[in-house]
């Protein structure tokens, strides 16, 4: 039966749902609170460079396929992706690095460099993500809204050592410290702590050697924009500049929303897309939630928040031995993530991710520039780091470090900049407690200990994105779109 659906936030999670739903039959209306769609996949542009502001790591374009199907069209003619190798260049503190790919033997030659040793622990090691793998990615489109379904899984969970973190399950077979920090940072991605993240996370080994890394030409923006011309053609409407100030509840029912300006919509359905914990606290009074109370939400463990710094500079680096991807890790890499996810203050010392994208894609900068964003893993704001004080030395602490390691003349030769902290995430992207990812990806925050897809307290109010079920990332967002729509679907 077509129903009229409001969706709240057009990141990839409400695109996702959106487009499904609009696919179906359903009267679907997104409302975005800034003038361009994308959520944490927005798009900065400034005197001629581009700068993705959120995720640029494309997994799964399978995903993104399934999606154009259903609306009985190609993928690729709405935009083009190329496949990346090195997936990532990852550094150690004395500028050595490793390059990691999709090839075994390729790899075996890598480890050599560290630790010749650890080449037969790393076959070994591979060899189990496929399993875990086949476990997971059956997780990850399904709902899990009854302690049933956790059960269910919960002995495949205990065979594959899921109670064991990433770092703790690559250390049974890699000995160097330096490889076990190459082969464990994935969940970083995803807003996790490789220390206590679980180690079900491996599969994204399996996923990366499988199905490649990629770029999307133009940048991730253009998936973004892909995503939004497939759903306006599908009929849906979109609103930008529309920020949700309330969503209406009647009993156990959500009955619409209400702008920031007062005007009312009212919905079938409506599927949150905004951060999760955000979502409870700030638009749905505390008294009409028994389940979802304002103690059971703080009580969640939130991920790191992010410092960011997009830049755009007059000369190019492509002489620096940099790739798309860059990894930067510091040499105390445990005791830096015990220090962000403790959040008791803001780190000295910092592990980076480098991106630059014109290695492959020339049109995200005028002729002979270069565009590039640097990335920081902070505590979220918790640790009650006055970022209003702090941003700007600790920006010149990691432009200093790069212009001393990796591009040298840096800051002379920046045209433009923007950079986010913490605040930008609590007051942009209304994320509670400024985290870049919401719940931590640990065992007990995974499946159904995550926040659901429908609402306890409310059977027409569902959640897409990184906050609940399966958890952060463009795949699991993507997913996450998929499991709302069929849930709507069988109501």
């Amino acid at each position: 039966m077509k129903q009229h659906i409001i969706v709240i936030g057009s990141g990839f999670g409400g695109l996702s749902a959106g487009i499904r739903l609009a696919a179906q039959g359903h009267d679907v209306t997104i409302f975005e609170k800034r003038d361009k769609p994308g959520g944490r996949a927005y798009t900065y542009e400034s005197q001629g460079f581009v700068f993705d502001g959120g995720p640029t790591v494309i997994t799964a374009p399978w995903m993104f396929d399934e999606i154009w199907q259903l609306a009985g069209k190609k993928r690729e003619d709405y935009f083009q992706i190329v496949p990346l190798d090195p997936f990532y260049r990852i550094f150690d503190h004395k500028k050595r690095y490793l390059d990691y790919n999709g090839n075994h033997d390729f790899i075996l030659q890598q480890i050599e460099k560290f630790n010749p040793a650890d080449k037969e622990g790393y076959t070994r090691f591979i060899a189990t993500t496929k399993a875990i793998f086949e476990t997971g990615i059956a997780l990850i489109d399904k709902p899990f809204l009854h302690l049933t379904d956790m059960l269910r899984v919960a002995p495949d969970l205990i065979r594959l050592q899921s109670y064991r973190s990433v770092y703790g399950y690559v250390s049974q077979f890699i000995q160097d410290d330096f490889l076990r920090r190459c082969f464990s940072f994935h969940p970083l991605l995803i807003g996790g702590n490789p220390l206590s993240a679980s180690s079900l996370y491996v599969l994204i080994h399996y996923l990366e050697r499988e199905w490649g890394i990629h770029y999307a030409l133009g940048g991730t923006g253009s998936i973004v924009r892909a995503m939004a011309r497939l759903f306006t053609e599908l009929g849906g409407r979109m609103h930008l500049n529309a920020e949700v100030k309330e969503i209406l509840v009647e009993g156990r029912r959500v009955t619409g929303v209400r702008l920031a300006d007062g005007r009312v919509h009212r919905a079938d359905a409506v599927v949150a897309n905004s951060d999760v914990a955000w979502t409870y606290l700030n638009l749905i009074p505390a008294a009409k939630r028994r389940r979802n109370s304002d103690a059971w939400v703080k009580a969640k463990k939130y991920s790191m928040s992010l410092f960011v710094i997009y830049f755009g500079t007059r000369r190019q680096y492509r002489d620096q031995g940099l790739a798309h991807h860059n990894i930067i890790l510091s040499e105390d890499y445990k005791g830096l993530l015990r220090a962000i996810f403790a959040n008791k203050g803001l780190p000295e010392d910092f592990s980076l991710y480098l991106h630059m994208p014109t290695l492959t894609d020339p049109s995200l900068a005028p002729p002979g520039c270069e565009t590039f964003y640097v990335l920081s893993p902070v505590p979220h704001l918790q640790a009650r780091i006055d970022w209003r004080q702090q941003a700007k030395p600790y920006r010149d602490a990691i432009m200093t470090f790069l212009e001393q390691n990796y591009l040298p003349d840096l800051q002379a030769n920046i045209v433009t900049e923007h950079v986010i902290d913490p605040l930008h995430f609590r007051d942009t992207l209304n994320s509670y407690l400024g985290s870049a990812f919401s719940v931590q990806p640990t065992l007990f925050q995974s499946a159904w200990f995550r926040p659901h897809n429908r609402s306890e307290d409310f059977e027409n109010l569902y959640f897409a994105g990184a906050g609940t079920h399966p958890g952060a990332g463009v795949p699991g967002v993507l997913a996450s779109g998929k499991i709302v729509a069929d849930l709507i679907g069988l109501a």
